[in-house]
């Protein structure tokens, strides 16, 4: 069946969740942050989707913004720098403008030229993801930003993969799911969409059910995917 509308994960897949982290080091005075960024990056990534997980099993939702905060807490701690509350304020500054990917633009562009539907689905909450849209300059690219807050549970819960279906009122098989999140994708697989796997860190597939997963290391072929 032919694609009609194609949706992304944001964090991760169209923002590139690193930037804050990166951008603050390269700041005058950081040094204690320079030789940790990456990990501490990475730790924070890891924690939110940890916590993000657990609280959907527990059935303890809250907000993707107060999850980001309780990542940001166990990494800076984890790094020996849960004393800096300055730098606590700066992350969480720079994480409503994170960077988009460089290829996001103009993908999104190809997508709208070929009459291709286009959208967000993400754990993000309204306003963190109306916030990197817009630092982004991308709001006029997407027909939808969709986020969990709707159904009140994280990924991979069925019911937010639903959502596309409803904001959109198209078809399973007419949607292509991206996501650079293996897992994240292999629960769209699940539920019956077309989905690729961004791997721009060419780590190891998840061992779980993923379908025809198409798998890319950036955006930049979405369209030729898409568009037959």
């Amino acid at each position: 069946m032919p694609i009609k509308v194609c949706v992304f994960d944001a964090y991760g897949t169209l923002f590139d969740v690193a930037s804050a982290a990166r951008e603050l080091a390269l700041q005058p005075g950081r040094e204690r942050l320079k030789n940790c960024w990456v990990k501490l990056a990475n730790d924070w990534r890891h924690k939110q989707l940890q916590y993000s997980w657990l609280r959907a099993i527990m059935n303890k939702h809250t907000d993707f913004w107060s999850v980001t905060q309780d990542g940001l807490d166990w990494a800076l701690e984890a790094n020996n720098l849960s004393d800096d509350s300055d730098l606590r304020k700066e992350l969480l500054k720079l994480y409503f403008n994170l960077t988009a990917y460089p290829e996001v633009f103009q993908m999104l562009s190809d997508l709208r030229s070929n009459h291709i539907l286009t959208g967000i689905l993400s754990n993000g909450s309204p306003d963190m993801l109306n916030g990197a849209v817009q630092s982004a300059g991308i709001s006029d690219l997407l027909n939808e930003v969709i986020s969990v807050e709707d159904v009140g549970v994280f990924k991979p819960d069925i019911s937010v993969y639903e959502l596309v279906e409803k904001r959109f009122g198209c078809e399973i098989r007419e949607v292509l799911f991206i996501s650079s999140n293996c897992w994240d994708a292999c629960a769209a697989a699940s539920f019956g969409f077309q989905t690729g796997w961004v791997n721009r860190s060419n780590e190891p597939t998840d061992r779980l059910p993923s379908g025809n997963l198409v798998i890319m290391k950036d955006l930049s072929d979405i369209a030729t995917l898409v568009v037959k």
